[in-house]
C-alpha cells in the first residue's frame, strides 16, 4: 500500500500487516479484507478478479460492514454470558458466517475490527488468520 488516508485512521503499517496476515493464512481464497470501527470502515484489500479497485468494492461492502458493526455491542455480551457460573463455552473470539459460495469472518478487538470474505474453504484456516490479526489489533 502507499500512504493511503483511511477513514478509520488506521495506521498504514497496521493495514498492510492485516492484509499480509490474511493473505498468508487464507491464500487465494481470500476475497476481501475490511477494517472497521463503530462509525467508519476501510477496504484494505480486494481480489482483482472480483473488483477492479477498493473504490468499486466500497459501496458493495458497506451494507455488510453496517451489519457487522453490531459486533461492538454483541461481543461483550457474548463474553459476559460465557463467564456465568456453569458456562463452559469460553469467551467470545470471532464470528464465521457460512454462505453457499463463501464465508464472512468478523473479529473485534477494542474499538477496531476486521472482516474477511473468502471463497468456500476449510474453516480451520480462519482460526490461524484471526488469532494473528487479533494479536496485531491488541498491539496497535
Amino acid at each position: 500500500m502507499s500512504e493511503t488516508s483511511f477513514d478509520t485512521e488506521i495506521d498504514t503499517e497496521i493495514a498492510d500487516r492485516i492484509v499480509s496476515l490474511s493473505r498468508t493464512s487464507l491464500g487465494d481464497s481470500l476475497r476481501s479484507v475490511l477494517y472497521f470501527t463503530p462509525s467508519a470502515f476501510d477496504v484494505l484489500y480486494v481480489r482483482r478478479d472480483l473488483y477492479e479497485s477498493t473504490e468499486v468494492a466500497r459501496p458493495i461492502k458497506e451494507p455488510l460492514v453496517e451489519f457487522e458493526q453490531v459486533g461492538f455491542a454483541e461481543a461483550p455480551v457474548r463474553t459476559a454470558i460465557s463467564r456465568r457460573e456453569g458456562s463452559s463455552i469460553g469467551p467470545y473470539e470471532f464470528t464465521v458466517r457460512f454462505h453457499s459460495d463463501g464465508f464472512v469472518v468478523r473479529a473485534i478487538e477494542g474499538d477496531g475490527g476486521v472482516i474477511l470474505t473468502t471463497d468456500s474453504m476449510d474453516v480451520t484456516a480462519f482460526e490461524e488468520a484471526i488469532n494473528a490479526i487479533q494479536r496485531l489489533l491488541v498491539e496497535r
